[in-house]
């Protein structure tokens, strides 16, 4: 089979067996998925922060506080996962410039 036959089928085959990320966007995406779901919210300083965050709010009303800490959250969540990412990307580009 020559090489651009194979890469022809692999292409087909590509197509017809879409990759599943599950909720990811792209396989970068899944590898933070798979990193946050080992790493979750482990960390004793973020804890801390989490735990002065909620003294602060301290008496507000639930329904006040999670209007607060969702939007902080998600953020924060967006914030790591774009951090991961590009720490890839990094690590990918260094990798390449090693190589040459």
């Amino acid at each position: 089979m020559r090489y651009a036959d194979y890469l022809a089928a692999l292409d087909k085959h590509i197509a017809s067996h879409p990759l599943k990320l599950g909720d990811g966007e792209s396989v970068l995406a899944l590898l933070y998925e798979s990193y946050e779901d080992l790493q979750g919210c482990s960390s004793g300083h973020i804890k801390e922060d989490f735990h002065e965050l909620y003294r602060l709010l301290n008496g507000m009303p639930l329904r006040d506080m999670d209007k607060i800490i969702n939007p902080i959250c998600t953020l924060c969540r967006d914030h790591e996962q774009s951090g991961f990412i590009h720490g890839v990307q990094v690590g990918v580009r260094l990798a390449r410039e090693i190589m040459e």
